[in-house]
């Protein structure tokens, strides 16, 4: 199926966790200097009228919304977006109101924060809101972007917990169902920061179809249909199970140690591409050229 719509997921870059938000409440200002330039001003240059489209930001998965919502809005505005508003949806009724499934119809670009991915996917799956999200993002020039959990939550099958330092102990993953808008995949976030690769490691050879895409901080990736583009000023790191020649995930009990052999990686920065139909990957700057 063609998609008309983008997918923009980012790593976030605060210390607040894609499932917890610790610290966030103090000096919420100065550590939302995730703002990235690059990606929010990209988000903008990809958007259907520029500066002119209407952004929505949604605060779901925050648990200090009203805090955070003002920040993109000044963010946006200060690169040249004259149309942000926010959209506070903390319990499941408001994802039902006929005045703000309005504000989606016409809504361009939604903006998903950080915080918690099960917060968000509790609140919204299943709703009007989520309904029409999947149906604009399939037929229309619109923009799904998230950062953090916002983009933990895009795809079917999303990580919410795990230790980053007993990643690879069985059964130590926990994986429950996204809002669904790209398939195949599975995201993780703040990823180099916090020595995340473990839990993708187990959740790729739990099944290896699924491809693993782990985002660093102040770095994401555009997806339009089945190309993804690295944007941002980090590092993606892209683990593909279809080549393990063994494990010994299911002869192992639960919390002890997972071996797998010949796992493939792809690490991405900034312009790289990677085509999800043929899992070729296009370094932009290659010393080879």
């Amino acid at each position: 199926m063609n998609i008309r719509g983008k997918l923009i997921i980012i790593g976030g870059a605060v210390d607040k966790g894609s499932f917890t938000e610790t610290d966030l409440d103090k000096n919420a200002v100065k550590n939302l200097n995730f703002f990235e330039a690059g990606i929010l001003k990209r988000i903008i240059d990809e958007s259907k009228h520029k500066e002119e489209s209407r952004i929505e930001i949604i605060t779901t998965a925050s648990k200090i919304p009203r805090e955070i919502g003002p920040e993109y809005v000044k963010a946006l505005n200060y690169l040249g977006a004259k149309n942000v508003d926010v959209l506070h949806i903390e319990k499941r009724e408001q994802a039902m109101d006929p005045e703000v499934l309005e504000r989606l119809k016409t809504a361009d670009v939604v903006m998903f924060t950080g915080g918690d991915q099960l917060r968000l996917t509790s609140i919204l799956g299943g709703t009007p809101f989520h309904d029409i999200i999947l149906d604009k993002y399939k037929k229309e020039d619109f923009i799904y972007a998230g950062t953090s959990a916002g983009a933990a939550a895009a795809s079917n099958n999303m990580i919410y917990q795990g230790s980053s330092s007993e990643a690879l102990l069985k059964g130590e993953v926990k994986i429950t169902s996204g809002l669904g808008l790209i398939d195949g995949v599975i995201i993780d976030t703040h990823f180099v920061q916090r020595g995340r690769i473990g839990r993708l490691f187990q959740t790729v050879v739990g099944n290896p179809k699924v491809l693993g895409i782990g985002l660093g901080e102040d770095t994401g990736l555009l997806i339009t249909n089945n190309q993804m583009e690295a944007i941002g000023s980090g590092l993606v790191i892209l683990v593909d199970g279809r080549e393990i020649k063994d494990t010994n995930l299911t002869q192992i009990e639960l919390g002890q140690p997972i071996s797998i052999n010949h796992l493939v990686t792809h690490v991405m920065s900034k312009f790289d591409t990677f085509n999800l139909d043929t899992f070729k990957m296009h370094i932009q700057s290659s010393q080879y050229v």
